[in-house]
């Protein structure tokens, strides 16, 4: 790579973390200057450095291929510049695009972080298809798989543009104090990120706290603005960067007009009906994206809610397909006018779902308030559930072979961690299960239903609840017995969710017909090396056994009965990709999962054997006080 950088440290974004209504205090900020302090001298030698002073915890990251003296200018900026930035916050990170700084309260020195973070690219498409789906790809994979294995945990490289263009550079690079596993999940976190938004564009780049990756047409020791090299001092560039400067400003004008004029004439009005809800649209995040259906335009796509549009019956209302006036297949959630609850969840599920953006989540399209309908307009999954064809020995055999069961269980555990690490909020799902797993066209999972979710706050990692929302099997036993949940509640689901697909059995249903619910028999057979029995018959001929049993493994290590030893999504998804991570044992048997089902099996035999339950108290009263939410939008 070219070695030329610029004379001075190039800016590039910050974050002041809070924590909010808590200030530093006076002795915080002096201990913090004293911490900033040593960051200076110690950059003259060293590319990473962190280190913790009276509960404070702080470190430093300049580019891999940085020289000292630039990796000492741009600490000695980022020291000065990020106190001035967030005077009062206990935790700020900066970046440079040569550096990066950050430090905190809460020690997070080996931990992944992948938020706050830094995503730009630039408008321009490759003009080469090969280079943005193939080459570029390829390119950016090679230098995350050199990277971890690397001296300082970075790794750059050249390319030459498949459509002849010129060149292409990139850098990615992870803090040292991160291992090689952790590493590897950052930078592979990054690459998922940038396949929905970058992967074609000639120049983009990704910024977390814990990794970044690189990607440009220029050396990425210039400057990111810079033109080529050879362009620079050029008679005829001043007039050009002038007229792009006024036509911008002019799009920017105009683009603030039009966007006060909707303002004013159409997310008021929008706005007004989400107030009704108690639902303020600066709470959306996303909300730009919502459209408001009036009653006659569901009315006409559903043919008036007529029951060969029926799609299913939930514990909130019924659900129907329907066709819009455009041709789109949407699925319509209505509220039941006679549910207690329904608004509740009706409320829940707007504010929370129009906040989520993820290829493994459900897309809300919008929503209707008129009269007393109260609807929910999702996206239409032409393949439904996951239990109509997981539980359906023919349909089962037929469309789930090997890879497309693997699919769903990477995609839905890579939903799972966004709702638990990687959104603007961290939320815990509650009813994680085969029916609320949705299948598009291409069979590709999407987690859906959140009217029971729950948003955790700060550094929240538990809440007690005596209303117990969730389904008999994959519900977690803290939960279901003492009302406890937390992010380990739904990874508790998603192990028993793999075993069902792993199997093509049912948790409880398999209790019925031997005496042991699939997790403890499960158990016991992996227990006992036999593990090979527990795999689907309909698959075991054309799949990687060896690979299926460590999944089982997992499956195991996420329904362990305490729920401090089951890993979190993170750990997770970076065990199901990388066969390099040791697995630790399962510590026991899941007794009380075992105790759970059979206790509830005897006190709701009327109820169907995958129906959701609310409770307000004890297990003693489920079948007096249960609901359903069998089906979501198909």
């Amino acid at each position: 790579m070219d070695s030329t950088f610029p004379t001075s440290p190039t800016y590039a974004d910050h974050y002041c973390l809070g924590p909010e209504n808590q200030t530093a205090t006076a002795t915080y900020k002096s201990d913090l200057t004293a911490l900033l302090d040593s960051f200076s001298s110690r950059a003259s030698h060293l590319s990473f450095y962190n280190v913790s002073l009276d509960g404070i915890y702080g470190l430093f990251l300049c580019r891999g291929d940085a020289s000292i003296d630039l990796c000492r200018v741009c600490v000695a900026n980022a020291t000065q510049l990020l106190p001035q930035r967030c005077p009062s916050d206990r935790r700020a990170i900066i970046w440079y695009e040569q550096c990066m700084l950050r430090y905190s309260d809460i020690d997070f020195f080996g931990q992944v972080e992948l938020v706050p973070y830094n995503l730009r690219w630039n408008s321009g498409n490759t003009t080469s298809p090969d280079e943005g789906n193939i080459g570029t790809r390829g390119f950016i994979y090679t230098l995350v798989d050199r990277a971890p294995y690397s001296v300082n945990m970075s790794s750059g490289n050249v390319i030459e543009a498949g459509d002849g263009t010129g060149r292409r550079y990139g850098h990615v690079q992870c803090r040292g104090d991160l291992n090689v596993s952790a590493c590897s999940y950052c930078l592979r976190h990054l690459i998922n990120q940038s396949e929905t938004c970058c992967i074609g564009k000639t120049e983009w780049r990704v910024l977390t706290p814990s990794c970044f990756i690189k990607y440009e047409m220029y050396p990425i020791t210039e400057s990111p603005s810079a033109p080529p090299s050879a362009n620079k001092g050029k008679g005829g560039n001043s007039t050009r960067i002038i007229i792009i400067v006024l036509s911008t400003l002019g799009s920017v004008f105009v683009a603030i007009l039009v966007g006060f004029l909707y303002y004013s004439f159409f997310v008021r009005k929008r706005s007004s009906h989400l107030m009704e809800l108690g639902i303020r649209l600066s709470d959306e995040g996303h909300g730009e994206e919502m459209q408001q259906f009036d009653l006659a335009t569901i009315h006409h796509a559903t043919n008036k809610f007529s029951w060969e549009n029926k799609l299913g019956e939930g514990g909130f209302g019924p659900v129907y397909k329907g066709k819009l006036p455009n041709g789109e297949e949407i699925a319509v959630k209505r509220l039941s006018m006679i549910s207690s609850q329904g608004l509740e969840e009706f409320k829940n599920e707007v504010k929370l779902i129009v906040k989520l953006q993820h290829k493994n989540l459900v897309r809300l399209l919008g929503y209707c308030l008129e009269g007393d309908e109260k609807l929910l307009v999702y996206e239409f999954m032409a393949n439904a559930s996951l239990d109509r064809f997981l539980f359906d020995s023919e349909k089962c055999k037929a469309v789930l072979d090997w890879e497309k069961r693997s699919n769903i269980i990477i995609g839905t555990a890579r939903g799972l961690q966004y709702l638990h690490e990687d959104s603007r909020l961290k939320i815990i799902h509650r009813d994680l299960k085969a029916s609320n797993v949705l299948l598009d066209d291409d069979m590709n999972p999407k987690i859906s239903d959140f009217g029971t979710a729950r948003i955790f706050g700060g550094n929240q990692i538990e809440a007690n609840t005596e209303r117990v929302v969730g389904t008999y099997g994959y519900m977690a036993p803290e939960y279901a017995l003492e009302g406890l949940f937390s992010n380990k509640s739904d990874v508790y689901s998603f192990g028993i969710l793999m075993l069902e697909i792993l199997s093509g059995k049912r948790n409880r249903g398999f209790y019925q017909e031997s005496g042991q619910i699939l997790v403890t028999h499960a158990w016991m057979k992996w227990n006992e090396s036999k593990g090979h029995e527990l795999i689907d018959p309909s698959i075991v001929d054309g799949c990687p056994v060896s690979e299926i049993l460590r999944w089982i493994h997992i499956a195991l290590l996420c329904a362990q009965d305490d729920p401090a030893v089951r890993p979190t999504m993170s750990s997770v998804v970076l065990m199901l990709g990388s066969r390099s991570v040791n697995l630790p044992q399962p510590l026991t048997p899941p007794y009380s999962a075992a105790r759970f089902i059979s206790m509830s099996d005897q006190s709701s035999r009327s109820l169907a054997s995958d129906q959701s339950i609310t409770s307000a108290s004890s297990l003693l009263e489920l079948s007096e006080k249960s609901e359903t939410t069998e089906l979501d939008p198909r």
